[in-house]
């Protein structure tokens, strides 16, 4: 079987819902209500789909340092991940569908997750939630049936930096940061969640919802390629948003417009500002 890369479609997926080597996994989520996910995968989802959650599942513990959604434990989450049927032990054993109804924002995170943890058979499903809904396609309320899988991780180091990183190389030439917040919150015009307003001195804006319709399908390729044009004058390409979740939006349009993973600094704006309120810690790297 060949599978779809990185997007998947409705069609495709609700042909394939039976191929026990598909796991389709719902990622809705609310920032502001953090039950709310769990609580509509409950009402109804994906005919088999898994539910995992944000902060419980794609992300590890909060400290006081390391950003809102600091990256999974690798033994944890792999352990999840084989629970669900997901094998790797040979490419493309599992294709992972991840989807949810916030136009990429939490989905994609899985998606990143599985990619950088070495398990390149995933992908997001286009329209998500809503237009699964509306192209009437099964859906229930149902339990998924657990098969074991075995989750082997291999994870590629070289994709995520850290602040220090950042710090030290974020003004060098041919770096190019990114910001993948709303305009606003770039500008610190507003700050709905983190302390401090404002960007990383250096970045530059891509707002994670450019390379969306509003009915949650992400642009053509062609439409992306021209989005990210001013990459190609970059050696090297960072993205961040607040914490490491919708950044991943935009690294999956990148890869879906041909581009190279950039690289993710998870801790985000979240991570950047808690060293801003202490500047003496003594952790500041």
């Amino acid at each position: 079987m060949t599978y779809p890369r990185n997007l998947v479609t409705a069609d495709w997926l609700a042909q394939h819902l039976d191929d026990p080597r598909v796991v389709v996994v719902d990622c809705r989520f609310a920032l502001g209500e953090p039950d709310q996910g769990q609580g509509q995968y409950a009402e109804g989802h994906i005919l088999g789909a898994w539910y995992l959650d944000l902060n419980r599942s794609l992300s590890s513990p909060v400290q006081v340092h390391g950003g809102r959604h600091p990256l999974p434990a690798v033994e944890t989450f792999s352990a999840m991940l084989t629970a669900m049927g997901v094998g790797s032990e040979e490419p493309n054993t599992t294709l992972v569908v991840a989807y949810d109804d916030s136009r990429f924002a939490f989905a994609s995170r899985l998606w990143w997750l599985l990619r950088y943890l070495g398990h390149d058979a995933v992908a997001v499903l286009d329209g998500g939630w809503g237009g699964w809904v509306q192209g009437g396609y099964p859906t229930s309320v149902e339990l998924p049936q657990g098969h074991q899988g075995k989750f082997i991780p291999a994870p590629r180091h070289d994709w995520v930096v850290d602040i220090g990183t950042v710090r030290r190389r974020k003004d060098e030439p041919g770096v190019l940061l990114i910001d993948s917040r709303s305009p606003e919150r770039y500008r610190g015009d507003v700050e709905p969640i983190d302390p401090v307003a404002g960007h990383i001195p250096g970045a530059v804006n891509y707002f994670w919802q450019d390379v969306s319709a509003i009915n949650g399908q992400l642009k053509s390729p062609p439409e992306l390629a021209h989005h990210w044009a001013d990459l190609d004058a970059a050696d090297e390409v960072m993205v961040y948003c607040g914490s490491g979740v919708t950044a991943c939006v935009n690294l999956l349009a990148q890869a879906v417009a041909g581009r190279p993973m950039a690289k993710l600094y998870p801790g985000g704006w979240s991570d950047w500002c808690s060293y801003l309120i202490n500047p003496s810690d003594p952790s500041n790297p």
